[in-house]
């Protein structure tokens, strides 16, 4: 059954069938949407007046939104989760859309896929949660916007915890992994920003009462579910200075390492440099030349070559380890 319907009050919970009529009773009505078909949304639609634009936006992927309308608001929300699996990128942030729409004494939910956050929700309704009984149906949706925006803190912590991996590992390792650990973080956050942003802005406007369907005394719940969200915007914020600065430390770590490398060729190059020259001067031994080296002629002359050569490179490794190059 992909369209639910059940009217609360404060004496308990009843389940219809018949739309109308649960429109038409006594206390809070509430139709629930999981999957529907185009014909149960239609008929949704016409019995409580939906507007066909916001219909539409809960079925597409659009950013999370608030829309007034003149019996009713329109609220847009997306449960959020990091998941990684065959048919994911690692660390993908994946969203399912939320629709509430908030009448006077009527609420409609609507979810691509079954949502954790509307099914809790519609376990407290349905276990006659006094909490819940008690009041209206802008506290119901209330609960289910909040459990969203509860789930967001679990999406943080994994990229916190990625980021302290990369904290611990950047200093010591130059590796690709690293790196990717890095791009992956900041991909996430970049895409927990774009959620982020447009979800504060609209729990801010409920949190106002700027809908005339949200209660006065409901306003101040909202307020909590709008500083967590302010929380969690400068999380994201924070998070993504801490990976732009982990990137510059790798970066800097692998420009330090190769300059070492670096360092250490260019001090083999200048030891074999002057070996080089030598060997070179002394190989030109050309036979019964007018002007050959008087030298090839001496029974010590190679000793004394290799004896100078070794000199030269202790001099030049002395020299380097003094000046801490080596």
């Amino acid at each position: 059954m992909t369209v639910s319907a059940v009217v609360y009050a404060s004496d308990g919970v009843t389940t219809y069938d018949d739309l109308d009529a649960a429109k038409a009773a006594a206390g809070t009505t509430w139709v629930r949407l999981a999957e529907p078909t185009s014909d149960e949304l239609e008929r949704v639609a016409s019995v409580y007046g939906l507007h066909p634009l916001a219909v539409e936006d809960v079925q597409n992927d659009v950013r999370p939104k608030i829309e007034e309308f003149d019996d009713h608001a329109f609220v847009l929300v997306k449960a959020a989760r990091l998941a990684s699996g065959d048919t994911s990128f690692r660390g993908e942030l994946l969203t399912n859309p939320i629709g509430l729409f908030v009448g006077n004494d009527w609420l409609v939910t609507h979810a691509v896929d079954d949502c954790p956050a509307v099914e809790r929700t519609w376990q407290f309704v349905r276990t006659e949660d006094d909490r819940v009984l008690q009041r209206g149906p802008d506290f119901t949706a209330y609960r289910i916007v909040d459990a969203v925006v509860d789930d967001y803190f679990g999406a943080l912590d994994d990229v916190e915890d990625r980021l302290e991996y990369v904290e611990d590992t950047v200093l010591d390792e130059t590796e690709g992994d690293v790196l990717a650990e890095i791009n992956d973080a900041r991909r996430e956050l970049l895409a927990l920003r774009k959620l982020l942003w447009p979800t504060r802005d609209a729990i801010g406007a409920l949190s106002r009462g700027d809908p005339p369907q949200i209660r006065e005394g409901t306003e101040k719940y909202y307020r909590d579910v709008y500083d967590h969200l302010v929380q969690q915007v400068d999380l994201v914020e924070t998070y993504r200075d801490l990976a732009a600065g982990a990137r510059d430390i790798y970066l800097n770590t692998l420009s330090m390492s190769t300059n070492e490398v670096m360092k250490k060729l260019t001090v083999v190059a200048t030891i074999v440099l002057p070996l080089t020259l030598v060997v070179g001067i002394f190989g030109m031994n050309f036979a019964e030349a007018p002007w050959n080296m008087p030298e090839l002629a001496w029974p010590y002359a190679y000793p004394a070559v290799m004896l100078g050569m070794g000199v030269v490179s202790l001099i030049l490794l002395w020299y380097f380890r003094r000046e801490s190059w080596l």
